[in-house]
């Protein structure tokens, strides 16, 4: 995909601010749409109906749902909360692409559970803050922070829908306004599926301004463009169904506008497909910062031992010096070396967060209980679905007394061109690296390597007479050639 100028910005901007652990999330009801979750209009229409009104027709939905209450109170609006939110389990590619980034705050005004779901599925420990007594414990060793700003369908009777619900919202619910503005002031939110028709968020984001003026974080929303095409009322002439196109084009332009006053850039899509590609790219691009490096080593061949074990380490340092976070499954012979040059580097230079240098799944070490073939590939593949960037060295074990070249380096080549992953074989280093070598600088397009300067970098780690500290260069060079043309 080509991507817009404003696009590029959305993408190069937020995942400097996943990098740097400043990014949230604020999903609205666009984001389960898909799902076959209802939107607003969906979720009110049995109650207008009950009121002899037309929901196409009706454009304050909160008052709506408040007509409704006055007449039937509150029982009917629980129970099309519960039915039509409990019925589908599993989020869509985008929450589970939202739920593999590093990112730790989620906000959403939706009743579903799809996005606390989708970040467990991931392994990680959720913290769920529904009601103002939520605020009152925290989850130890949580990933991630999730805001039912409206409620949830596991409480009905709490949901925010009515006027009324939003009239006291700042009195009833002050402690989520005050973690968002919170959130708001500190860190760059993504707004997806959210149209900003939600009295509260404005309430919020009218404080802030106030507070700060001019000097607010650049937010970014994500809105569908309205296009001539989705105007197409059989009922209507050609004449009309233009004219309410050219309306919502002019009112979409406003709410652009408008939306700059707080700080919140709109960037534009022409189909919704589109949401889930750029935040594909996004993943790719926070994932090239993670280099994996496949390496396992009975005989260090053609390098001597202690050369061997000084470029290993150096090239582990030279990376997390570069910022770079090291993924590693502790390889035969060479994983420990990975370490220390990981923990020299967090020592000498002052580092405090070793897990921002390092990322160790220990492969097993010997065959017991389960580990059979499967497993261990599905273990590969878990590991490598972490990096953007995978560096082969060396490549060797010993069976009986004879020395062969390591198969699963082979594998784990394989999942690379499966996932995307960019190769950086270092030749040189001999053994199945240098087997891998071949198999990509032979056929590079099929290991992603579509860049001339990437692949001409990449040979030139075949050449003999390089010094451990050239090849390490060469490597740091690769590297930045790939993050760049990204």
């Amino acid at each position: 995909m080509n991507f817009t100028q404003p696009q590029r910005k959305l993408i190069e901007d937020f995942v400097s601010k996943i990098n740097d652990g400043k990014a949230a999330i604020f999903a609205g009801a666009g984001l389960s749409a898909g799902n076959g979750f209802v939107n607003w209009k969906g979720l009110l229409k049995d109650l207008a109906d009950e009121l002899f009104l037309d929901i196409e027709r009706e454009h304050d939905l909160i008052g709506l749902a408040q007509y409704h209450f006055n007449r039937h109170k509150r029982w009917k609006i629980n129970d099309k909360i519960i039915n039509e939110f409990t019925t589908l389990r599993a989020g869509s590619e985008n929450h589970r692409i939202l739920a593999r980034l590093d990112i730790d705050t989620y906000w959403t005004t939706n009743y579903d559970q799809l996005i606390e779901r989708t970040l467990e599925s991931n392994n990680k420990t959720v913290d769920k803050k529904v009601k103002n007594v939520d605020f009152s414990r925290n989850i130890n060793k949580r990933d991630a922070i999730v805001y039912k700003m409206h409620g949830d369908k596991d409480s009905p009777d709490e949901a925010i829908l009515t006027k009324d619900d939003f009239d006291t919202y700042n009195d009833k619910r002050e402690l989520f306004s005050t973690a968002l503005r919170g959130d708001l002031l500190f860190k760059t939110f993504l707004f997806i599926g959210f149209s900003f028709d939600d009295p509260n968020i404005e309430y919020i984001l009218g404080r802030i301004k106030i507070l700060l003026g001019n000097h607010t974080l650049h937010h970014y929303c994500i809105f569908k463009k309205v296009q001539q095409r989705d105007f197409k009322d059989p009922s209507k002439s050609d004449a009309d169904n233009l004219k309410d196109f050219q309306y919502a084009e002019i009112k979409q332009q406003l709410k652009i506008e408008d939306l700059l006053r707080y700080s919140i850039n709109v960037v534009l899509v022409e189909d919704y497909g589109e949401i889930t590609t750029i935040l594909e790219e996004i993943e790719k691009r926070v994932k090239r910062r993670n280099i994996f490096i496949s390496g396992a080593a009975a005989n260090f061949s053609p390098f001597q031992t202690d050369e061997a074990k000084n470029f290993i380490h150096k090239l582990s340092y030279a990376l997390a010096k570069n910022e770079f976070k090291i993924v590693s499954g502790f390889g035969s012979g060479v994983g420990g070396i990975i370490v220390n040059g990981v923990l020299d580097f967090n020592m000498n230079e002052a580092h405090r967060k070793l897990d921002d240098l390092l990322i160790l799944w220990p492969f097993p070490q010997i065959d017991s209980g389960d580990r059979k073939i499967s497993v261990k590939r599905k273990f590969r593949e878990t590991i490598i679905s972490y990096a953007g960037i995978a560096i082969f060295i060396f490549g060797n074990k010993k069976v009986d007394t004879t020395i062969i070249h390591s198969p699963g380096m082979m594998e784990e080549l394989e999942i690379c061109q499966e996932q995307g992953v960019i190769p950086i074989p270092v030749a040189v280093t001999g053994s199945a690296a240098k087997d891998i070598w071949e198999k990509v600088t032979a056929n590079p397009e099929y290991y992603h390597l579509n860049n001339t300067t990437l692949l001409n970098i990449i040979k030139g780690l075949g050449n003999d007479g390089l010094t451990t500290d050239d090849i390490i260069a060469k490597i740091i060079e690769a590297i930045k050639v790939i993050l760049k043309v990204q």
